[in-house]
C-alpha cells in the first residue's frame, strides 16, 4: 500500500488589525454583562440576607456551583480529550484513496480552526452539560442528607428512603454518564475518520491502533454504564406509570424484572468483549455481540414479557395482578396519608320533621351564607375607599372569636392597587415611593346579612375598626403587590409615603407615613443603588432624590414569591390567607414535601387534581411547581408578615423523612413546631391543595378489596360545580366543585369543628352520568390554639359512605331541583326581568338532622349603574323537599315541620352591625316588597292550580284573587324600581 506525504499547510495570510471602535464594543459588552451578573447575583444576597435565609442560597448557589463545575468538567474533559487523542494519534501519513482525498478538502478547511474547535465544542457542550446537572442539586442534597422511612417496599425489602432519596441520584447519574460517553464516542469516531483513522472503503485493516484501542475502551464504559441502567430499571418498576396501576405488576415481577437482570448481564460481557480489538485488533466478537444485545433486547425485554402478558395474565388477569392491586392500595393510602380515613355507613333521613335540627344547633348557627367567591365586588363597593385600593376577586374563609364566640368569617385585606390611579397620577415618584403599600383589612360573618343584603361587617373602615382590635393595618407584602417600591426615611425628614385618606385637617386629604421596619434591603450607597438600577434596569433607582441613605427597597412581595424563594425545595399551596395575629397580619402559606417516588403508589398530576371552578373562574393559582406527584404531606406552615415581609417557617410534621433532610440540609431554616403560639395555632388550618389531592386519590381508592378495585364499579368522582355549568357548557366539560370550610359535627364526632368538605358521586362519563351522592369527606381542619401542640383530632378524614341501593340527590340534581321548582323560578324570572341579574351562591352541603342539608344564598345585583351583589334568598334541600325564603331560619323552617328545632344565623332581622347590636325594623325598600310580592305571587298560582285539580271553584276564586293582589304589588314595586333613580 503506498502513502503519501500530507501537504504542508500553506502560510497564514498576515491579519489586519482589529478595528478599535470594534474593540471597544466587546469590551463594553462584556462589561455590561459581567454587571448584570454582578447585580442580580449581589443583590439576591442582600435579598436572602436580610430575611435572614441567607444560608439558604449560598448553600443553593454552592452546590448548583459544585454540580455546575463536576459536569462542565466531565463533559469537557471527555469531549475534548476524544478530539485531541484522535488528532493527536492520527497516521502520519494518510493513505491515499479517493475516500481519503474527498475527505482532504475537509481537512484542509478545518484547519485554520481546528483550535478553535478543539477549545469552542467541548467548551459548548460543558456549559449545557454543567446547566443542566447544576438544575438537579436537589437530588444530590436530598441524598446526601437522607433520613430513612422506617417502612419497606413489598417486592425488594428496601427501604421506601432508597427509592425517594438514593434511586433519583443513581438514575442521574448512570444518565448523565450515559450522555457524556455518547457525545465522546461521536467525537472521538467523527475525529478518527476525518483524520484517517477510520477508513469505511478500504481493504484490509480498517482502523488503526490507535483508533480501535480509544473507539473500545469508549464503547466498554458506555456498555457498563448501560448496565447499571439496566440493572436500575428493575427498581424504576415499582415507580413506573402503568395502564392498570403505578408500580410493577404480574408481568413485570415474573418477566421484566428478570429480563432487566439478563440485560445488564448481557451489557457487561459485551462490555468485556470489546477489549478483544485492543488486544487482537479485530471487531468481530464486540460487533457479534452488540448484534446479541441488540437481539436479547428485542426478544427478552420485549417479546417475552409480551408473550407472559398475553399468554398467561390477559386470559386471568384480575386473579394474577390481585396481589399487585392490593400493593398499589395499601401503598397509595399511605403516600396521600389516608390509611386511617374514618368511614362510616350513612342512611340518611329523606323527610324533616319538626325540631330535626334540634340536636345539630351549632352546625345549624354556622352555616356559611356569605360566598367568598361572589362578594368581592360587594366588599369593592362598600369598602375599598379609595380606586388605588383593591380586593382579591375571591376572598377568604377565616374564624375568630368574637364576644367570647369563635365565628366563621370571610376577611379580606384592603390591598394598594396603583392600577386604579389616573393617567395623570402615574410616575416614577408615585409608583414607587408615594403609593407603596394597602391599609387594613376588612371582615364580616360568614352567616349573617345587613339589612339590604350587604355583608354585615365586623371589621371595616380605613382606619380598619371593629371587633379585632388594635394590630398593625399597613400592608406592604399581599397578593396584588407586584412592583418594587422604595421606602424609609431618617427621622427628621417629612413622610412622603400615602398612608390612607382622612377628613382629618390638612388641606391634602390624606395622611402620610414612613416605614420603620426592616422590609428591605438597604439601597442608601450609591453602589447598591446602581446594582438595583442595573437589576430592574430602571436608571431612576440611581438618580432620585427621593432615594436616600435609609431607603430599603421592596421586592418579591407576593406572599407566595418570598415563601418560594427562601424554601425552594417545597411545593406550596395555590391559596394564602391572612389572619390578624398577635396585632399583625400574617399570610400563611401551606406548604408541602413531594415526591414522585414512592413504590406502588398512584401518581396524580397536581394541576389537574387541584384545579376547580374557583382557580379557572376567578383567575386563582393552583399548586406550585406543578408535575406529577405520588407522595405528599403537609410539612411546613409558612407566614409572612404583611407590614415587614419577615418569613418564618415552622416544621407541622416533624417526624417527615423528607422534610428532616431538608432540614439536615438547611440547620435552622424551618424553625420546630414548639415555636407556634397560640394565637397564631388558633388561624391555622388544613389545607386546600392537600385535601383536593386527597378527595381525588380517595374516589378510586376508598375500594379497598383488589377484586372490586379491578372492577371499577364502585369507582367515585367528584361532582362537577352546578353553579358554574352553565357558563362552562360552552367550553366543554364542567369542573370540579371546590371544598368549603364549614363548621359542623359529623355522626360520631363529640363537638362541632372546623372542617373542610366535598362529596362524591359515581364515576362515568359526562353522557350516562348519574348525580347521586356516593359519599360526603370532611376534614378536622380546627388546629387548636394551644402553643406548640396540634389539635388531636386535626387532619382526621371522615367519610360517610351512602348506600349504594338508595338514590340521594346530589349537587347535580339539587340545583336541577332548585332550577325547575316553579315557586322559585316565577320569583327569580321576575328578578330577571327586571334591572337586576341573579347570582347562585355556593352550594353546601351539610349532615345534619340525620340526612344531608344543602343551603345555597341567592344574591341579586343590579344591570346598571353601581352593580354589587346583594343576599336576597336562601334555596335550602332536606330530602325531596326544598325551602325558598328571605333568610335561611324561614327556609328551614320550611323543610322541617314549620320549625326546625334551631336557630339559624341570620334569624330574625338579617344581619348585625359590627358592634354585634341588631338594627331596628325599618320601612322595606322597593327590591325586598317586589321579592314579597313574587313570592306571594307564586304561592298563589301553586293553591290554584291546586284547587282547579280538586274542582273546588271557591277556593280557585280566593286564589285568584290573591294572584292579582300579589301582582298588583309587584308591578307598583317594579314600577318603583324603574324609575330614573340611582342603581344600588
Amino acid at each position: 500500500m503506498s502513502f503519501a506525504a500530507v501537504p504542508r499547510r500553506p502560510a497564514r495570510p498576515p491579519r489586519g488589525r482589529r478595528s478599535p471602535l470594534a474593540t471597544t464594543l466587546v469590551i463594553l459588552g462584556a462589561l455590561v454583562l459581567l454587571l448584570s451578573l454582578v447585580a442580580n447575583l449581589w443583590t439576591e444576597v442582600l435579598w436572602f440576607d436580610q430575611l435572614g435565609f441567607r444560608q439558604v442560597f449560598t448553600t443553593m448557589l454552592l452546590w448548583q456551583g459544585v454540580l455546575f463545575v463536576v459536569g462542565a468538567a466531565l463533559m469537557a474533559g471527555a469531549v475534548a480529550s476524544s478530539l485531541l487523542i484522535g488528532y493527536r494519534s492520527r497516521p502520519v501519513y494518510a493513505p491515499v484513496d479517493d475516500e481519503q482525498a474527498s475527505l482532504d478538502r475537509y481537512r484542509e478547511s478545518l484547519e485554520p480552526l481546528r483550535r478553535l474547535v478543539l477549545i469552542a465544542l467541548p467548551a459548548g457542550l460543558a456549559l449545557f452539560a454543567g446547566s443542566a446537572l447544576a438544575q438537579r442539586w436537589q437530588t444530590v442534597l436530598l441524598f446526601i442528607n437522607r433520613e430513612p422511612f422506617g417502612e419497606r417496599d413489598p417486592q425488594f425489602g428496601l427501604d421506601i428512603g432508597f427509592f425517594v432519596f438514593t434511586l433519583p441520584l443513581l438514575r442521574l447519574t448512570t444518565g448523565f454518564l450515559t450522555a457524556v460517553l455518547v457525545l465522546a464516542l461521536l467525537a472521538a469516531v467523527a475525529t478518527h475518520y476525518l483524520y484517517g483513522g477510520i477508513r469505511l472503503q478500504a481493504r484490509g485493516a480498517r482502523t488503526t491502533s490507535a483508533a480501535r484501542r480509544h473507539i473500545a475502551l469508549l464503547a466498554a464504559g458506555l456498555l457498563l454504564v448501560q448496565a447499571g441502567t439496566y440493572w436500575l430499571d428493575r427498581y424504576s418498576l415499582l415507580t413506573e406509570d402503568g395502564d392498570l396501576i403505578t408500580g410493577a405488576t404480574y408481568t413485570g415481577v415474573n418477566a421484566v424484572l428478570q429480563a432487566k437482570t439478563i440485560l445488564a448481564m448481557i451489557a457487561i460481557t459485551v462490555a468485556i468483549l470489546f477489549i478483544v480489538p485492543v488486544v487482537r485488533g479485530t471487531w468481530r466478537l464486540p460487533i457479534y455481540g452488540i448484534a446479541l444485545m441488540v437481539v436479547a433486547a428485542i426478544v427478552i425485554g420485549a417479546v417475552y414479557p409480551a408473550l407472559i402478558q398475553f399468554a398467561t395474565v390477559r386470559p386471568s388477569l384480575q386473579t394474577k395482578e390481585s396481589p399487585y392491586l392490593q400493593r398499589n392500595i395499601e401503598a397509595t393510602r399511605a403516600a396521600y396519608g389516608l390509611e386511617d380515613v374514618q368511614v362510616d355507613p350513612f342512611t340518611p333521613e329523606t323527610k324533616g320533621d319538626r325540631n330535626g335540627l334540634a340536636e345539630d344547633a351549632v352546625t345549624t348557627a354556622s352555616l356559611r351564607l356569605l360566598d367568598p367567591a361572589l362578594v368581592s365586588p360587594a366588599y369593592r363597593q362598600l369598602q375599598r375607599n379609595k380606586q388605588y385600593y383593591n380586593f382579591p376577586d375571591s376572598l377568604d374563609v377565616g374564624r375568630y372569636e368574637i364576644d367570647g364566640e369563635v365565628r366563621d368569617t370571610v376577611i379580606a385585606v384592603r390591598e394598594l392597587d396603583i392600577g386604579g390611579l389616573s393617567g395623570s397620577q402615574r410616575n416614577w415618584v408615585n409608583d414607587h415611593t408615594v403609593y407603596t403599600h394597602g391599609f387594613g383589612v376588612v371582615a364580616a360573618y360568614g352567616n349573617q346579612r345587613s339589612e339590604d343584603g350587604a355583608p354585615a361587617f365586623f371589621q371595616q373602615g380605613i382606619p380598619s375598626r371593629g371587633a379585632l382590635g388594635e394590630f398593625e393595618q399597613r400592608i406592604y407584602f399581599g397578593e396584588l403587590a407586584r412592583q418594587f417600591s422604595i421606602v424609609g426615611a431618617p427621622e427628621d425628614a417629612e413622610p412622603r409615603e400615602l398612608d390612607f385618606p382622612t377628613d382629618g385637617p390638612g388641606a391634602s386629604g390624606q395622611a402620610e407615613n414612613t416605614f420603620d421596619g426592616d422590609g428591605g434591603p438597604n439601597v442608601g450607597d450609591p453602589l447598591t443603588r446602581l446594582l438595583y438600577a442595573v437589576k430592574f434596569r430602571d436608571q431612576n433607582i440611581l438618580l432620585s432624590d427621593t432615594v436616600n441613605r435609609d431607603s430599603q427597597i421592596l421586592y418579591d412581595r407576593t406572599p407566595r414569591e418570598r415563601v418560594e424563594k427562601v424554601a425552594p425545595f417545597l411545593t406550596l399551596d395555590g391559596d394564602p390567607y391572612p389572619a390578624v395575629v398577635d396585632g399583625r397580619v400574617k399570610w400563611i402559606v401551606d406548604a408541602y414535601t413531594t415526591s414522585n417516588a414512592y413504590p406502588y403508589s398512584d401518581l396524580q398530576p397536581l394541576e389537574d387534581a387541584t384545579a376547580d371552578s374557583l382557580t379557572s373562574t376567578t383567575g386563582g393559582a393552583v399548586v406550585t411547581p406543578q408535575g406529577e406527584v405520588n407522595y405528599i404531606r403537609n410539612s411546613v406552615k409558612a407566614t409572612v408578615d404583611a407590614y415587614d415581609g419577615s418569613v418564618d417557617l415552622y416544621a407541622w410534621d416533624e417526624d417527615e423523612p423528607i422534610l428532616k433532610a431538608w432540614r439536615n440540609a438547611f440547620p435552622g431554616a424551618v424553625r420546630p413546631l414548639s415555636e407556634i403560639n397560640g394565637p397564631l395555632m388558633s388561624h391555622l388550618r388544613d389545607p386546600e391543595d392537600l385535601f383536593k389531592v386527597q378527595r381525588e386519590v380517595l374516589s378510586r381508592y376508598h375500594v379497598t378489596d383488589p377484586g372490586e378495585f379491578f372492577s371499577g364499579q364502585d369507582a367515585w368522582q367528584v361532582p362537577e360545580d352546578p353553579t358554574t355549568r352553565a357558563t362552562q357548557a360552552a367550553q366543554g366539560d364542567g369542573v370540579n366543585q371546590p371544598p368549603y370550610y364549614l363548621t359542623l359535627q359529623m355522626p360520631g364526632q363529640e363537638t362541632p369543628a372546623f372542617s373542610l368538605t366535598s362529596t362524591f358521586i359515581p364515576r362515568a362519563t359526562s353522557e350516562n352520568r348519574s348525580n347521586v351522592l356516593t359519599g360526603f369527606l370532611a376534614a378536622d381542619a380546627d388546629a387548636g390554639a394551644e402553643s406548640g401542640v396540634r389539635a388531636e383530632g386535626y387532619g382526621t378524614l371522615r367519610l360517610l359512605q351512602l348506600p349504594r341501593d338508595q338514590a340521594v340527590a346530589g349537587p347535580g340534581q339539587v340545583q336541577n331541583d332548585f332550577n325547575s321548582e316553579p315557586t322559585v323560578q316565577f320569583d327569580l324570572n321576575r328578578l330577571r326581568d327586571g334591572n337586576s341579574d341573579v347570582l347562585l351562591g355556593n352550594l353546601l352541603t351539610a349532615p345534619v338532622g340525620g340526612g344531608l342539608l344543602y343551603v345555597q344564598p341567592v344574591y341579586v345585583r343590579s344591570t346598571e349603574g353601581t352593580s354589587y351583589p346583594l343576599l336576597r334568598k336562601v334555596l335550602v334541600a332536606f330530602g325531596g323537599d326544598i325551602g325558598y325564603a328571605d333568610t335561611l331560619d324561614e327556609a328551614l323552617d320550611q323543610v322541617f315541620g314549620g320549625d326546625s328545632g334551631a336557630t339559624a344565623g341570620d334569624a330574625g332581622t338579617p344581619g348585625a352591625e359590627p358592634d354585634g347590636e341588631t338594627p331596628a325594623p325599618e320601612e322595606q325598600d322597593a327590591q325586598q316588597r317586589l321579592a314579597q310580592a313574587l313570592e306571594a305571587a307564586g304561592e298563589a298560582l301553586t293553591e290554584s292550580q291546586e284547587a282547579l285539580a280538586a274542582q273546588d271553584f271557591t277556593a280557585y276564586g280566593e286564589a285568584q284573587q290573591k294572584l292579582s293582589d300579589a301582582v298588583a304589588a309587584a308591578t307598583e314595586a317594579q314600577d318603583e324600581l324603574s324609575a330614573p333613580t340611582p342603581a344600588p
